[in-house]
């Protein structure tokens, strides 16, 4: 005679094996199994054995409420981010990917979960994604949201200053002087020195070449 299956003690996804609960009509056998919730249910072994039945219904139901819960974060600015920061990293035709895929940049968040537990909800309309290193990657500990203001002093692009042994990007030492920005540029393009650029008193009219 064939040895009777015996699945009791025995783990199928959230379901612990009891013992057994008798047999169906067409001879099945049937088990008492307990789910890690504490529910208990009734299951033939062939549900069991294929997969096909793993908890006493509570896994469907996490399936489906994290489901409707991206689907409901779908219309939210944290989703519009994470999509549009895929889409920099990924897709050629994206403007402005030379910038950012074009050059290695790569997401290395895997979902959305992931993304939005390490950067959180966005603090306000007036906040975007950036990367605090800008040669770093889109990945855990290198995302935060900023404002325009403080996303444009992180560009590559934005030029360094050191005088008197402190170096700012060129955006803060016109802040602090309380000079245009464009007008501490202008004046470094024309080719003066840092410290006259820096310290030579705004007059309201276009800094001429230096004599």
């Amino acid at each position: 005679m064939p040895k009777i299956l015996d699945l009791a003690g025995q783990r199928f996804g959230r379901l612990t094996v009891l013992h057994r609960a008798g047999r169906t009509p067409h001879k099945k056998t049937l088990w008492l199994c307990r789910c890690d919730c504490g529910a208990e249910i009734v299951a033939v072994t062939g549900q069991l054995k294929s997969g096909h039945t793993q908890s006493c219904g509570c896994l469907q139901k996490e399936k489906a409420a994290a489901s409707n819960t991206t689907h409901g974060a779908s219309r939210s600015p944290e989703y519009r981010a994470w999509v549009g920061m895929r889409q920099r990293c990924t897709n050629p035709s994206f403007q402005d990917w030379h910038h950012y895929g074009g050059r290695g940049i790569q997401c290395h968040f895997t979902t959305f979960e992931q993304f939005l537990a390490d950067i959180d909800r966005r603090p306000s309309p007036r906040h975007s994604v950036d990367r605090i290193d800008n040669d770093g990657h889109y990945e855990p500990g290198n995302v935060r949201w900023v404002t325009q203001k403080e996303q444009t002093r992180n560009q590559r692009s934005n030029l360094l200053i050191t005088y008197n042994g402190r170096t700012q990007c060129l955006a803060d030492w016109a802040a602090e002087l309380n000079m245009r920005r464009q007008t501490l540029q202008y004046r470094l393009r024309l080719g003066w020195s840092v410290e006259r650029a820096l310290t030579t008193p705004v007059s309201g009219r276009l800094p001429s070449s230096p004599s």
